[in-house]
């Protein structure tokens, strides 16, 4: 068994290739515990799209020893709380609870991923419970519009499929294959279990050993299509909206780009707050929108970055020619110091606020061992943060924040209304 240790951080791994990670926080009652699997969205075929997400709803419908009932009850009895959530890369099954029930919370969670009985009753009304989740995201235009504009970037690739699949592919998901979709995916090198709070590592490693330690090493690694080629794109949308709904970015920078801190501060300086730039230069100085913000997401291999907002048909023309105007700015001009170091700090303080919310550690754990392998300390982030000259982000500017790079989506109101 492989084992390090970093401040309160520790790190082991399983005989047969399980992770196992803990921060243990001073001074707190409570825990924060996921089962991350790292596998997501991305590593579906066509046919299975949508089969990651179904099969998360599924581990809470029952196991060999527990009804979905009693899943609910488990945590929620003694004042604490499941859940789940499905991404492009990873799956997460995660409790919160005081540190008495720690090994309830492992239990639980081990066992819904171990045993699952997926009765075939259950499917069928899941499938219709994940159908009426589709139509809710489509209903909502901000979500269709994030959707449309995902699928302008990633044309032809699982990165611009929805997460939650389609119609057609959900409807035909099989019991047979959740099941061979799990002995595939579900093998314990593609597992994290990750535990922040009042934790002690070794009896966390018991707990675990006691639950995975005989789940067989057999299985392949998750398997990922390559990238298809980035080509630029604008495309058009009507629906019976009030607002038109406006996003213009372009694919980003994967994981571990050595210019992903440079990326981070200047999106600060465009949209960290009310204070930033655009905030400031297209809601406060025109009153064009009530909300516009940036979106910077980071995969294995590439990202997504985008600027979003909802705005009178009207105003379109215009909101287009200020949110280049802004990008132009950081191409053509030096961020002040005063302004960058602003953003630094806010940067800095966000990082440190975080650090008091158990789940935001247990997160922190699991992303920096599937991207990473390894744990990134505060200290390390805040270095590569102050490191970040306003040369260096002129430099990236000009040719990250090119117009001819840029993609557009508008999702607008239908042309009688």
């Amino acid at each position: 068994m492989q084992q390090t240790q970093v401040e309160h951080v520790q790190k082991s791994k399983l005989e047969n290739g399980l992770t196992v990670v803990s921060e243990h926080v001073p001074g707190i009652k409570s825990v924060a515990a996921g089962i991350w699997v790292n596998t997501g969205s991305r590593n579906e075929t066509e046919r299975q799209a949508g089969i990651t997400h179904f099969l998360e709803h599924m581990l809470f419908k029952g196991t060999e020893s527990r009804s979905s009932y009693d899943i609910a009850l488990s945590m929620e009895s003694v004042g604490g709380y499941l859940n789940a959530f499905t991404a492009s890369e990873y799956t997460c099954y995660y409790a919160r609870c005081l540190d008495e029930e720690l090994d309830r919370a492992i239990d639980v969670l081990s066992d819904m991923v171990l045993h699952p009985l997926f009765p075939e009753e259950e499917m069928e009304k899941e499938k219709k419970v994940v159908l009426e989740e589709m139509k809710m995201y489509r209903d909502n235009p901000d979500d269709f519009a994030f959707e449309e504009f995902q699928k302008l970037l990633f044309k032809g690739h699982p990165l611009g499929r929805p997460v939650i699949g389609n119609e057609e592919s959900v409807q035909n998901l099989s019991r047979n294959a959740l099941f061979d979709y799990m002995e595939q995916q579900y093998t314990p090198h593609n597992l994290i279990v990750s535990v922040a709070g009042s934790v002690d590592h070794g009896e966390l490693l018991k707990q675990v050993e006691e639950r995975f330690g005989s789940l067989s090493a057999s299985g392949d690694q998750p398997s990922e299509t390559d990238l298809t080629p980035y080509r630029t794109s604008s495309h058009t949308m009507e629906r019976p909206i009030e607002q038109t709904h406006y996003l213009v970015g372009r694919r980003g920078l994967k994981a571990d780009h050595e210019e992903k801190y440079t990326l981070l501060l200047a999106n600060t300086v465009l949209s960290g707050g009310m204070s930033s730039r655009l905030h400031q230069n297209i809601r406060e100085q025109y009153g064009y929108c009530y909300n516009i913000q940036t979106f910077n997401q980071v995969y294995r291999d590439t990202g997504i970055f985008g600027i979003y907002t909802g705005t009178d048909r009207d105003y379109v023309t215009h909101v287009r020619s200020l949110i280049f105007k802004e990008l132009d700015k950081l191409r053509s001009e030096k961020i002040p110091e005063k302004e960058l170091e602003e953003a630094k700090t806010q940067l800095k303080g966000k990082l440190l606020l975080s650090q008091e919310n158990t789940s935001s550690r247990m997160s922190r754990l699991a992303k920096g061992e599937l991207y990473f392998k390894r744990f990134i300390s505060l200290e390390e982030l805040v270095e590569n943060i102050d490191r970040v000259a306003a040369d260096d982000i002129q430099r990236f500017a000009d040719t990250f924040f090119d117009e001819e790079v840029f993609s557009e989506f508008k999702l607008k109101p239908e042309a009688h209304q």
